[in-house]
Order: C-alpha cells, then structure tokens, then sequence
C-alpha cells in the first residue's frame, strides 16, 4: 500500500497532482490541512475526481467528510491518547491514528486499520527531524497483528523499498512528493519499486 500525505498548505496544481496520482494508482491520500476552513476543504475535495472520493482520508474537517460520503479519518496521536476522536467519528468508519514508538504500535487495538509509525528515516520536509532514528531496527519488534503498520518519514524512490523489505504493510510519502519538481514523476518512481 502507498499512501500520500498531503503538504498542510493549499499549493499551487495540486488537485491536478492529486487526481494524476490517483489515475496512477494511489492507494490512499491523507488530507492534513490542519490551518484551512471547511469552505476551502470543500474546494479541494470538489476538486478530487468523485470516482476518489473512497480513497480519501481526513486528519480533520470529520463534518465536512460526512457531507461527501467519505468514511476513512486519520486520528492524531493525542487525540487517540485522550480519546478525543469518539464523539467525532461515528461507528463503522475506518480510522486509522499515528504513532512513534513500536510499543506505543504494539498495543493499538483492532478498531484501527492501520497505523504510521514515525520517523523511519531522517525527515525530507522537516530538515532535522528524525536524525537519530532507530526506527528501521524497531520494527523487528513489531507483534501487533491486527494493525497495519504504514512507515512514514524521508521515504522516497531511494528508501521505499527497505521498509517493504523490513516488514511495513505500506509507505506513507510526503516530503518526497511536495518537494519534487515531478511529483507524479516521484509517485510512479515509488509505485514501480513497490510492485517489482
């Protein structure tokens, strides 16, 4: 599975970004658009081709998700911690939530698809996070069976397949996609290397 993660700002072409790389194969996109409103949320998903609108997932925004049919919601680590995100979201959606310790991973329970974990390498779009990251050797601790584990952090074309080959379920891409100057160019790239 390859998901991408959306960059937090609205930026130029990236509806037509977004439904290229859904032409191309996406399995999933993430919507963290933490600092728009919902009229602006709504413009980006009327944007997204309605034949996509089941492979979107919002990190916030769960009302106006609603009003498109949309079923899948991201839940920030926090908010699952505090168990903030019940009221919010209701019975039957796929939710899925972050993590960034393979223990914190181990005991998410069953009601989660899927989960990231973070930061497997350093960071592409946030320089400096991750470094230190000892992240790749952790995962052979993994003993969560019912949650699937979504590596996420500095993964592009160089590292997407040493995830797969750790283990991870899917990949989640971000900085290597929103810094490219061919971001479905970087997809196909990822998507080719995943499937030979």
């Amino acid at each position: 599975m390859i998901i991408v993660i959306t960059h937090e700002d609205l930026i130029s072409h990236e509806i037509e970004t977004i439904n290229e790389m859904f032409r191309e194969g996406l399995d999933l996109l993430h919507i963290r658009k933490p600092f728009i409103n919902d009229e602006e949320m709504k413009g980006l998903i009327n944007g997204i081709d309605q034949t996509f609108h089941s492979k979107l997932v919002l990190h916030s925004h769960y009302e106006v998700g609603k009003f498109y049919n949309i079923s899948r919601f991201h839940v920030r680590e926090a908010d699952r911690v505090n168990g903030l995100y019940r009221s919010k979201i209701e019975e039957g959606n796929i939710i899925s939530t972050s993590v960034h310790q393979i223990n914190d991973y181990n005991m998410l329970g069953n009601e989660w698809q899927y989960s990231f974990i973070s930061p497997v390498f350093p960071s592409i779009s946030k320089k400096g996070y991750g470094q230190d990251t000892k992240m790749m050797e952790d995962l052979t601790y993994r003993n969560n069976i019912h949650v699937k584990l979504i590596a996420l952090g500095g993964i592009d074309e160089n590292t997407i397949k040493k995830v797969f080959q750790a283990g991870a379920d899917g990949a989640a891409l971000l900085g290597a996609i929103w810094n490219s100057s061919t971001p479905v160019n970087t997809f196909k790239k990822c998507r080719d290397i995943v499937l030979s």
